[in-house]
């Protein structure tokens, strides 16, 4: 019996050290797993993420403020070169109310009240507001608003300085500068040059790091490393302040005296490409864009198209004499029609001229002398000069939102009909930018230049670095370019340009009275018509192209009456205010 006793006691007891031995392998286990994460853990802290630490225990040792450029400056010419300016950066500021700080609600409020216009009761509850610490007010305070906060000395009221851009011009070319707006605390151009040139204009952001003890302040011994923002280049136009001026008081007269609601004049220096003027009626004021018609914004000189009507002659004419089609005294018979893929393409009023050559053919306008060249030509020449001339394709202008006009008409060149159209300047389509580099080529021997706005960079440190102007290709040879001026000439003195002419001086252009498409359907608008007269002067040796174009007026029919006379006040100006002396006698 004992013996039986004796095994099962050490049944037992070998169970129970077994059990024992389980429990504490397991704790081992958990212990290694304990140790293992512990490793692991301090691994990942101390060498895969140790960067990211350093990087927040620095971050919280140093405080880091972004220091913001001053924007560029831009700046109109006058006479002898001084600059004028057109933006700039101009210093305002902003009110703000701390509740807490506020000794004299009812004064405060009475202030504020009386100088931002602020309701007094509105103003009280914002005050009674203890734990707001900061309450904005209003920004751009008038001069004589912080005159008067500065001058109360209540507590509580905060002005903070803030810098806007100004245009002191007001409207003067607002579609050429455009206007700023405010991205991440900084001015972004909108809209003109302060939006094709604002990388130029904005600078460089800078950085400034420095100590700061557990309370988030500057510690003034500490170390501070510094970044420099870099101010941005100023910019110099090639716009005259003085031709601008001018140019657009008498296309604003036009307007009003013949019930036009829009129109554009530009004035080109054909020899370089450089824009004189750029004037678009109707105005805005980019000090107040946000009280202004968005369409105002836009640029129709660059931006929009039309079809140029008879202004396209003289050009179509140029690619004849170049191919040596025609010469000036060329002629055909006009029967006053032509007749191609079933429809009649006539001369204006019907008319029938008969016997002509291509001087007459310019003089009096005719349609069907143009298509006569242009048949001589042939579609694929005339096309091929089209794109030489630059339509079709962006002029290359540092503005935004230039568009290209359309030749899709004359893609396919087995359709004749729209190549005879085009010759007139009708089916395609074309900028007025386009147009005034087109002649400005006739005008410099043949030469087409890329326009220029910008004349010359200023750099932060005063600097002027000039912008060069460009040449984009020979065009046409320069003794095509001189007969064709002749014939232009004759133009002004013989046909329907008269009253752009100048006496004493060599003027020459062309007149273009252009129908408007419909937008929801094929055909033309009823009583609706551009008037343009675009051309240049002195022939013998041209000083400056001008385009004048006047949208829908109401009281007169054709260019002649309308566009015509702008031009031809607004070169008699420029002969003069350039003193270049005149050449012809006047009867």
């Amino acid at each position: 019996m004992k013996k039986k006793t004796s095994i099962k006691k050490s049944g037992v007891e070998r169970n129970g050290v077994f059990s024992r031995c389980r429990r504490l392998g397991w704790l081992l286990f958990f212990m290694c797993l304990v140790i293992v994460g512990v490793v692991w853990r301090l691994f990942v802290l101390q060498v895969v993420q140790s960067s990211m630490y350093a990087k927040q225990a620095v971050d919280q040792q140093t405080a880091s403020g972004e220091l913001f450029p001053d924007r560029g400056e831009v700046f109109l010419q006058d006479e002898g070169k001084a600059l004028y300016p057109l933006a700039i950066n101009r210093p305002y500021f902003a009110a703000s109310l701390a509740p807490k700080e506020v000794a004299d609600p009812e004064a405060v409020a009475m202030l504020l009240s009386d100088t931002l216009q602020l309701n007094r009761q509105d103003t009280l509850t914002k005050i009674n507001q203890k734990d707001d610490p900061y309450i904005f007010l209003a920004h751009k305070l008038p001069d004589d608003a912080v005159n008067k906060i500065r001058a109360a000395g209540l507590k509580g009221i905060h002005l903070d300085k803030e810098n806007y851009r100004f245009y002191p011009a007001e409207t003067m070319a607002s579609q050429v500068i455009g206007f700023t707006g405010t991205e991440s605390g900084q001015l972004m151009g909108r809209y003109g040059v302060e939006a094709s040139w604002d990388d130029a204009l904005r600078g460089q952001n800078g950085m400034i790091d420095q100590e700061r003890d557990a309370a988030g302040r500057w510690i003034p011994l500490s170390s501070r490393e510094t970044i420099p923002a870099q101010n941005g280049n100023g910019l110099v136009l090639t716009i005259n302040r003085v031709i601008q001026y001018e140019a657009t008081r008498i296309l604003r007269e036009s307007l009003d005296k013949y019930g036009s609601q829009s129109g554009s004049v530009v004035v080109l220096e054909p020899s370089t490409g450089r824009i004189l003027a750029m004037v678009s009626l109707p105005e805005f004021d980019p000090n107040n864009y946000a009280g202004g018609d968005m369409a105002s914004f836009v640029n129709p000189i660059t931006s929009s198209v039309y079809e140029p009507g008879s202004i396209m002659k003289p050009l179509t004419m140029a690619m004849g004499l170049e191919a040596g089609k025609v010469t000036p005294l060329t002629e055909y018979v006009d029967t006053g029609h032509v007749f191609e893929s079933g429809y009649d393409i006539r001369n204006a009023e019907e008319k029938i001229y008969g016997q002509s050559n291509m001087v007459k053919v310019l003089d009096q306008s005719i349609n069907t002398g143009v298509v006569f060249v242009e048949k001589l030509l042939g579609n694929s020449l005339f096309s091929d000069f089209m794109d030489r001339f630059g339509f079709g394709a962006k002029t290359g202008i540092d503005l935004p939102a230039e568009a290209v006009g359309s030749l899709a008409n004359l893609t396919n060149t087995k359709r004749s009909l729209s190549f005879f159209t085009a010759s007139f300047g009708q089916g395609v389509s074309v900028t007025p930018l386009q147009m005034v580099m087109a002649y400005g080529a006739l005008a410099n021997g043949g030469e087409l230049m890329k326009p220029q706005i910008v004349e010359a960079k200023i750099h932060p440190d005063g600097t002027r670095e000039e912008i060069p102007p460009v040449s984009v290709r020979r065009v046409i040879r320069s003794d095509t370019a001189q007969t064709i001026g002749t014939m232009l000439r004759d133009v002004v003195v013989n046909g329907h340009g008269k009253r752009a002419d100048v006496p004493g001086y060599l003027v020459g252009g062309k007149t273009g009275t252009a129908q408007v498409p419909k937008t929801d359907g094929k055909g033309y608008q009823d009583n609706v018509n551009i008037g343009s007269f675009i051309g240049y002067a002195p022939i013998n040796d041209p000083k400056f192209v001008i385009l004048a174009k006047i949208d829908d007026p109401k009281n007169v029919e054709w260019a002649e009456s309308s566009a015509a006379p702008v031009f031809g006040e607004v070169m008699k100006f420029l002969l003069g205010y350039a003193k270049i002396p005149p050449t012809e006698t006047v009867k």
